[in-house]
């Protein structure tokens, strides 16, 4: 329906309003509601005509969309792609350059899928700080450290 309210939720709204304001005053309620939303709706036309009237001729193709960021961002970025946007996302491909990355961590070929096989020795602990950096291997019965602080 409108304002992504369900059917049962609008009969359960009616149902509600019926028992609230009582039989005799919703028919009066629906009335007034709808003409405040009637007066609402001709305000904003006529400020919209009007801020069209002041901008001048070479504005008179203007849309208030445009003045939502996301709007204005697809006509004027994504649907004109004189830039090349589309062919530089299509050849960077972050999946394979993170799958390059973590095979070289965790010792693996490049190429093979991340459930293959592994090495014997189990996982890559990258060390602590004080050691340089050296990547030592663990056994692979053995957790993986916990540092309370980190997290």
């Amino acid at each position: 329906m409108f304002f992504d309210i369900g059917s049962l939720e609008f009969i359960a709204l009616v149902v509600l309003a019926i028992l609230v304001f009582g039989p005799e005053k919703l028919p009066k309620m629906i009335q007034d509601a709808a003409g405040f939303l009637r007066k609402v709706r001709e305000f904003s036309d006529s400020a919209k005509r009007d801020i069209r009237n002041e901008l001048g001729p070479e504005f008179k193709d203007f849309d208030f969309e445009d003045l939502n960021p996301r709007t204005f961002a697809r006509k004027h970025l994504l649907d004109n792609d004189d830039l090349g946007l589309k062919e530089l996302t299509s050849s960077l491909d972050m999946r394979k350059e993170l799958s390059e990355v973590t095979d070289a961590i965790n010792g693996r070929p490049s190429g093979l899928p991340a459930s293959g096989p592994r090495p014997a020795t189990g996982r890559v602990d990258l060390g602590k700080a004080g050691d340089g950096g050296a990547a030592r291997s663990a056994p692979p019965d053995e957790p993986p450290p916990f540092d309370a602080d980190a997290t």
